[in-house]
C-alpha cells in the first residue's frame, strides 16, 4: 500500500497481502545469500584458504548482515502498522479475518507465540546437524545453525526461559482482561438492557445498541484493556525475534529467517487452501440440496 496514513484496520488485509508478497521476495533473497555463502565457503575450503585473511569471508558476512537487517526492518514495518490499526479496532486485530482457520487455531493473543521461536530454531538446528553430519565429524565448520557454540546455546537457553516468563505474564494479563467481561459493570449493564428489551424497548437501538450512550463506554473500557495486552504481546514477539537474531552469526541469522518465512508462508497457504476447499464443498452441498 502507499502512505502510512492509508493503512487502517478496515483495510489491513490489503497491507498484509502486500507484506506477504514482500516476505516472499525477501525469502528468495535470503536463500540466494545462503547459497552464495555456502559456495564461497566450499571454494575456500577446497583451496585451504578459510583462514587466509584475504577479506573474502568478512565481505560475505557484511552482505549477510545487511540482508538480515533488511528482513528485521520488514518485521518492524508489519508491527508498526499493526499497532496503529490496533488503536483503531482492537477486536479486528485480535480476530484477523485475513488469517485462515488453520492459523487461527494456533494464534496466541492475535499472533504467533514468541516461545515458538526457540522450537523453530532447535528444529532447524537438528535438521542441519543431520544434513552436515559428515563435515561435523571431521570438525569442519558448516557456518549454519549446526555450528552453534556452547556460549550461543547458553544464551539461547537463557533467552528462552526469559521469554517464557514474559509470555506467562502477558497470558495472565489477558486472562484478567477476559474475566472483566463478567465484572459488575457488565453484569449490571446486561441486566438493564435485557429488562428494556423485555419491556419492548428493543426498538430503540440508540439506547440499548452497541454504540448507545449506556453500552459503548462500558465496552470501550474493556476494549482498551485488550488493546494494552495486544500491544504487550506484539512487543514481545518482535523483541524475541531480534534477541534471537542478536545471538546468531549473520549466516545463522539468515538460516533462521529462512525457516521462519517458510513456515509462515506455507502454513498461511495451506490454511487458505483448506478454507477454500471447505467453502467449495459447502457451496456444492447447498446447490444439491436446493436442486433436490
Amino acid at each position: 500500500m502507499g502512505e502510512r496514513s492509508e493503512i487502517r484496520a478496515n483495510n489491513f488485509h490489503e497491507f498484509f497481502d502486500n507484506w506477504l508478497d514482500e516476505q516472499n521476495q525477501y525469502l528468495r533473497q535470503l536463500v540466494a545469500a545462503a547459497e552464495a555463502y555456502e559456495n564461497r565457503r566450499r571454494q575456500l575450503q577446497n583451496f585451504n584458504r578459510i583462514h587466509a585473511g584475504n577479506g573474502h569471508r568478512d565481505n560475505g558476512e557484511s552482505i549477510l548482515s545487511q540482508i538480515v537487517e533488511r528482513v528485521v526492518r520488514h518485521y518492524d514495518k508489519y508491527y508498526e502498522a499493526k499497532s496503529r490499526c490496533e488503536n483503531q479496532d482492537v477486536l479486528a486485530m485480535l480476530s484477523p479475518s485475513w488469517r485462515s482457520k488453520l492459523e487461527d487455531a494456533f494464534l496466541w493473543i492475535g499472533g504467533w507465540r514468541p516461545s515458538m521461536s526457540f522450537m523453530l530454531l532447535y528444529s532447524k538446528l537438528g535438521l542441519q546437524v543431520e544434513a552436515g553430519l559428515a563435515e561435523l565429524m571431521r570438525s569442519v565448520p558448516t557456518g549454519d545453525l549446526a555450528d552453534l557454540s556452547q556460549d550461543q546455546i547458553r544464551r539461547i537457553d537463557e533467552l528462552q526461559l526469559m521469554t517464557i516468563d514474559e509470555e506467562k505474564r502477558v497470558t495472565e494479563k489477558m486472562a484478567k482482561q477476559q474475566q472483566k467481561l463478567a465484572d459488575s459493570s457488565m453484569t449490571e449493564l446486561s441486566h438493564v438492557v435485557t429488562e428494556m428489551i423485555r419491556n419492548n424497548d428493543n426498538n430503540r437501538p440508540e439506547e440499548i445498541g452497541y454504540n448507545s450512550a449506556q453500552v459503548r463506554p462500558v465496552l470501550k473500557e474493556k476494549e482498551d484493556g485488550l488493546e494494552c495486552v495486544l500491544h504487550m504481546a506484539d512487543d514481545l514477539r518482535i523483541k524475541t525475534l531480534k534477541n534471537v537474531i542478536d545471538v546468531l552469526s549473520p549466516i545463522q541469522g539468515v538460516h533462521f529467517l529462512i525457516a521462519a518465512a517458510e513456515l509462515h508462508l506455507r502454513v498461511h497457504e495451506w490454511g487458505r487452501q483448506k478454507d477454500a476447499a471447505a467453502a467449495a464443498s459447502a457451496s456444492s452441498s447447498s446447490s444439491q440440496n436446493t436442486a433436490s
